[in-house]
């Protein structure tokens, strides 16, 4: 079993920043990919950025790229998510989401069913 607990939500201006972080269980955290997604009032949950175990494969989608950044820390088992130049189309729910399966290297999964763990999710609001 894997347990995900994000946190570092919370209320922003138009063009501030944000840290999110999420914090895992599980022994083998560093074998997993991990990614972020987010969902808006009465939108689909979207992909955000992910990273792969192994050597650190990331991706974003279009609409954070140069903006957001994902990172982890195997050692403290937890994954980040710097949010910058935040916009109010960002606000959403961000969800943290672990996929323990295997993948070709630099395969970095960005579907939704591709992952098997999800957290809670935090809150992102940010304000125009």
């Amino acid at each position: 079993q894997v347990q995900l607990v994000e946190s570092g939500g919370g209320l922003v201006q138009a063009g501030g920043s944000l840290r999110l972080s999420c914090a895992a269980s599980g022994r083998t955290f560093s074998r997993y990919a991990m990614g972020w997604f987010r969902q808006a009032p009465d939108k689909e949950r979207e992909f955000v950025a992910a990273i792969t175990w192994s050597f650190g494969y990331i991706r974003y989608s279009d609409s954070v790229k140069g903006r957001f950044t994902i990172s982890r820390d195997n050692a403290k088992n937890t994954v980040y998510l710097q949010m910058n130049s935040l916009k109010p189309e960002d606000t959403a729910i961000y969800y943290c989401a672990a996929d323990t399966s295997s993948h070709n290297i630099g395969y970095v999964p960005r579907f939704r069913h591709e992952y098997d763990y999800w957290g809670q999710g935090t809150q992102v609001t940010v304000s125009s």
